[in-house]
Parts: structure tokens; sequence; C-alpha cells
């Protein structure tokens, strides 16, 4: 907007500080440990994010109050950042950069959405460049420029990009219960073993008469995904799977879909089922051949073994394929695959048309907060 001063982030700020080197604890005590694998999706799921141990001193130096925005300032997700909206006991992990807002210089909730933006994501990757590993300072993250309008224009903006995070949010929470609902089916048929026609079907050696006990490699086949550097990106609609979910866009795809895709290193057990051709990055395994399970049945198949216990690494989560392939599963035959994926399809596909609108609702989101910003559209 004409007459806006120019500032940066840093500039709003009352305080930068990078977080706190611990491990996390699978005590239930102590407060939250924030990580770059929690701020990665839409919102925080404070339920998933573990604890840990540390002094007095140290979790009030490091503490997140309502206001602060914590920025990854290394990785393939660099540049990604997360506005703490709602008051938690947590503390931010060193890979982490908090910025808190001086409220007397700008509206914490207006950076807070500049922040999150693509705008200020791709400032960051162009600082950073094509290094195998990507690392940004807190100057450097710091260091992005911007108008910074009156404060009654700040606080529309805020109130207007708010509106579409809401939009976005509920989706989110409609997709969780759909994918919920058809886990219960799954649990039901193949958990508990109540599926269509159990009443008539015999149980031997543990598992109904049919069905059989075999190694995962039996049924499926695991594969490490690609390398794909920064710097070899081109735009496109190719979505990019890293461990933690999608990491950015390309032209060109390197699996086709239907895919499953689970974290390999930094972030294990959790499983993207992907319904677009991908690449899948060297992070994750992806499945390169269903042997003798379905797409449906594979990717609830895989979130049940908490893939998480499995992790062989030391000072990085790290999962090897051949210790998964070793694991006993139960593999019902197809015709009992087919009817599960007929009941539980059209969940899926809600799902996928949720997931659709809200990426329209980002990109107009996107799309909108420049011309807020520049006075193209009036506040």
């Amino acid at each position: 907007m004409k007459g806006d001063a120019i500032t940066t982030l840093s500039d709003v700020c009352e305080s930068v500080r990078y977080g706190y080197t611990a491990s996390s604890s699978t005590d239930v005590c102590g407060p939250r440990f924030l990580r770059i694998t929690d701020i990665v999706p839409d919102s925080v799921d404070w339920e998933t994010v573990p604890y840990c141990e540390i002094d007095e001193a140290d979790k009030d130096r490091f503490a997140l109050s309502v206001g602060d925005i914590v920025v990854a300032r290394t990785g393939a997700t660099v540049g990604y950042a997360k506005f703490i909206r709602e008051s938690v006991d947590a503390v931010f992990a060193s890979y982490l950069v908090r910025f808190r807002v001086d409220a007397t210089k700008a509206d914490p909730t207006f950076i807070g959405k500049l922040v999150e933006s693509q705008a200020y994501k791709s400032f960051v990757q162009s600082r950073i460049g094509g290094a195998a590993q990507p690392n940004a300072s807190a100057p450097v993250l710091g260091s992005f420029q911007f108008r910074l309008p009156a404060r009654y224009a700040q606080q529309r903006i805020a109130d207007i990009l708010s509106a579409y995070d809401d939009l976005i949010e509920n989706n989110r929470r409609r997709m969780a219960l759909l994918e919920e609902a058809a886990r219960q089916v799954y649990q039901e048929w193949f958990v508990r073993l109540r599926f269509p026609g159990y009443e008539h079907t015999r149980i031997v050696d543990g598992v109904p008469e049919g069905w059989e006990k075999t190694p995962l490699e039996s049924a499926l086949v695991l594969q490490r995904g690609f390398d794909l550097p920064s710097q070899d990106r081109s735009d496109g609609s190719v979505q990019i799977y890293a461990s933690t979910g999608v990491n950015g866009y390309h032209n060109v795809a390197k699996v086709q879909a239907p895919g499953i895709v689970t974290g390999r290193s930094g972030s294990l057990g959790k499983v993207h089922y992907v319904y677009e051709d991908y690449w899948p990055l060297n992070t994750t395994l992806w499945i390169k051949e269903f042997r003798r399970v379905s797409p449906l049945f594979a990717y609830f198949l895989l979130s049940s073994l908490n893939l998480e216990q499995y992790n062989g690494g030391v000072s990085v989560p790290t999962l090897d394929r051949k210790v998964v392939h070793r694991i006993e599963v139960v593999v019902p035959p197809a015709k009992i695959q087919s009817l599960f994926g007929e009941y539980v399809m059209p969940m899926f596909s809600q799902v996928r048309q949720l997931g659709l609108y809200n990426d329209k609702l980002r990109t107009a989101r996107d799309l909108l907060l420049p011309k807020l910003m520049s006075g193209e559209i009036a506040v």
C-alpha cells in the first residue's frame, strides 16, 4: 500500500531464538517438544507431538506462547512456518527458529499469516540455493522484507486470510473423520475378523480359512525413493513426497498412481495414500509392487504395523525395508479385499475431493495476499 513502511521480519520482533537441543521422551510428562515434522502439515496436531525432559530455566527460555512463529531452518522443509494459535505447554526443537512479534510494532496474527505464506517459503528457498542439505540461519530467515500497512489494515488482512484457513481446517477435519471411518471398517474386518461371511468361515491356525500368514515381502515390495535436489526441480503439478508428506512439485512423475508412501529417514510411521502419479524422494519407501494386496488394503496394512517401532537409526530415525519385509502379516483372499475396496473407496473419493478443494483454497489465499498487501484489493 502506498506510503507503508518497509520493514523485515526481524525488525518487528522482540526476540529471535534458536530452538532447544534435546531428545523426545516416551513418558507422558513435561512439555510437548515441537519439531520440524510437526509443523509441515496444515495444522499442528499437538496430540502427536512428543514430550521432552527440560529444566525450568530452559523451559522458560524455549517456551512457546500464542502469537509466536516457528520456522524450519534446515532440510527439505526449510522455510516452512507455523503461527502458534493456541496456548500449549510446549518448547521447540533446535532445527526451528522462534520469532516473537512485538505487538507494539505489528499485529502478530498478520505477521503469522505472512510468514506462513508461499511468498515467505519462496523467499527462503531463493536464499539457500540448491545445497544438498539446505540451511538457513536466523538472520537469513529474519531478513524477509515487506511493506507494513497501517494497524487496521493488518488486522483486516489477517481476518480475510483467516477465513480461508478456517475453511481449510474444517475440510481437513472432515478428511480425518472420513479416514477414521474407513480405518474402523479395516479394524472390524481384518483385526476383529468380522468380515462379510465370517459367521460361516472356520478359523484354522488362528486365521480364517483361506487367509494366509506370510512375510510382508510376499504381499508387497517396498522400494527406496529417488533423489531430486531443489535445483533440479521444475515447475509442474506432480507432487513430490518426502517422509512427512508432500514436499513440493515437479513436472515429471517417477511412479504411477495409486501409490503408497511411508518414511524411510527422518520421520517414520506415517503412511500416505497417493491419488496421482508422483515422485517419492529418497527419504521415503514406496510400494513398487502390489503382489498379493490391493493399494487400499496395503495402505491400512502398513498403517497398522506401527513402523516407527522398527527404527534402526542412531542420530536420525531410519527404516530398513529388509527388516520391514520380514514382518509376518495376514493376507485375506482377493475377493474380501475387493469388497473392502468397494466399501471404503467412496470415503477416499470424498477425501480426495476435499483435498483438491483445499489446494484451490491455498492457491486463492496465496494469490490474494500480495494483492491485499499492495492495495490492489481494498481492505
